[in-house]
C-alpha cells in the first residue's frame, strides 16, 4: 500500500516520535494480519455451514465482499423469517426513528439497537456505491459461478443505489446520512437474493457457523 509505505519513509528529529510512529504502523500490521488469519479460517469452516450458498450468492452485490457477507449473514440468520425487506430493515435497526405528537411526524436517525456488527458491514459496503456503475475485476470473479438470476438483481441494485447515491449527495445530504440509506437499500436487495436462494426449510433461524 502507498501510504504504509510512505509513512515508512517518513523521520523525526527526536527518536521517542520515531519509536511511536513505527509502533502505530506495527500496530496495524499485526490487526491487519490477525483478520487476514481469522477470515482464513473462516472460509475454512464456511462450506459446512448450511447458509454458505446465500453467503456466496450475496457477494453479487457490489460493496459485499466475504468478510461483509459472512457477517451479514450470521447476524441475520434464516433470511425466511421476514415476509418484507421492511422487516428485516427494521429488525437490524436501519429504519429511522419516528416521534409523533398529534397530526405530526418526525424523523430521526437510526436507534443503536439490532445487530451493530451487520449494521457497520452494510454502512462500510455502501460507501463503494459513491462510483459510477460498473462490475469490477474481483467482482466479475465473484459473480461468475453464480445464477443468472442472483446477477440481474445485484445489477440492478447496483444501478438504482448508485443513481440514489447521487440523488441524496445533490440534494444536500450529509454523505455519513446518504450511507446510511443506501445500505438500509442493500439490504433489501441482499434480502431478495437470499430468499432467490433458499428455500423456507433451508434457512435456519441459528446465527452461528
Amino acid at each position: 500500500m502507498a501510504s504504509r509505505r510512505w509513512l515508512t519513509t517518513e523521520r523525526f528529529t527526536h527518536p521517542a516520535q520515531q519509536i511511536v510512529l513505527q509502533g502505530y504502523i506495527d500496530a496495524v500490521a499485526d490487526a491487519e494480519a490477525r483478520i487476514e488469519r481469522l477470515t482464513g479460517q473462516i472460509a475454512g469452516l464456511l462450506p459446512q455451514w448450511s447458509l454458505a450458498p446465500v453467503v456466496a450468492a450475496v457477494q453479487a452485490m457490489r460493496g459485499v465482499g466475504f468478510k461483509v457477507a459472512v457477517t451479514v449473514v450470521a447476524e441475520v440468520g434464516g433470511f425466511h423469517r421476514f415476509d418484507s425487506p421492511r422487516q428485516l430493515m427494521a429488525y437490524l435497526v436501519l429504519t429511522p426513528s419516528e416521534h409523533s405528537s398529534g397530526a405530526s411526524v418526525r424523523r430521526g436517525g437510526i436507534t443503536k439497537a439490532g445487530s451493530g456488527l451487520a449494521r457497520r458491514a452494510l454502512i462500510e459496503g455502501a460507501w463503494s456505491y459513491r462510483m459510477q456503475p460498473r462490475v469490477s475485476v474481483k467482482l466479475l470473479a465473484r459473480l461468475e459461478a453464480l445464477p443468472q438470476m442472483v446477477r440481474d438483481i445485484a445489477w440492478k441494485g447496483q444501478l438504482r443505489m448508485c443513481q440514489r447515491y447521487r440523488h441524496l449527495v445533490a440534494a444536500g445530504k450529509a454523505k455519513v446520512v446518504v450511507a446510511t440509506a443506501i445500505a438500509r437499500e442493500m439490504l433489501g436487495f441482499v434480502w431478495a437474493i437470499a430468499r432467490a436462494v433458499t428455500t423456507p426449510t433451508a434457512a435456519p433461524v441459528a446465527k452461528a457457523l
